[in-house]
């Protein structure tokens, strides 16, 4: 029987934290975060059997570079305590294969945040001890149909009366 397990986390420069540190570290990758000038280098991280970026239709086709996406977050948001992206980490059940599982991660992805604006980093993690899961990075700003950062989005709750 699948185990059911969702956390969802806001990565945040006032927490300390970094968009490009973390991509890279999901990835397994080594990137250079323009913003601060440090490089972290996670290539020795075991487990990851798939990345992907997934963009809106108007996003810029460069943004497909994890480099380039994050590096672009951390340029637009300038506060010291910038709200930098959103993880979203989630099991996924060993019943399926791997295919299986990242189809049904990119196809939920898609149809839940990327139609919505945002761009998705997608890491699939598996090491073989039966808890496959992925890391899900998402922008905070959506991109408007014009291929440029649209505003950060609040979402207003009304109670039911």
């Amino acid at each position: 029987m699948a185990i059911y397990h969702c956390s969802i986390k806001i990565i945040s420069r006032g927490k300390g934290k970094s968009a490009v540190a973390a991509a890279a570290y999901r990835a397994g990758e080594t990137l250079t975060n323009q913003f601060d000038g440090i490089t972290h280098d996670y290539t020795r991280k075991g487990g990851v059997v798939h990345t992907e970026i997934l963009l809106p239709d108007h996003a810029p086709a460069e943004y497909a570079d994890r480099d380039t996406l994050w590096n672009a977050v951390e340029k637009i948001e300038k506060a010291k305590n910038a709200q930098l992206a959103r993880e979203i980490e989630l099991a996924l059940p060993v019943e399926l294969t791997r295919e299986q599982n990242i189809s049904l991660v990119r196809e939920y992805i898609k149809q839940h945040f990327v139609a919505a604006g945002m761009c998705a980093d997608i890491c699939v993690h598996d090491t073989g001890s039966g808890n496959p899961h992925a890391h899900v990075m998402l922008t905070m700003r959506p991109f408007e149909q014009g291929g440029e950062w649209g505003a950060k989005q609040k979402k207003e709750y009304i109670p039911d009366k």
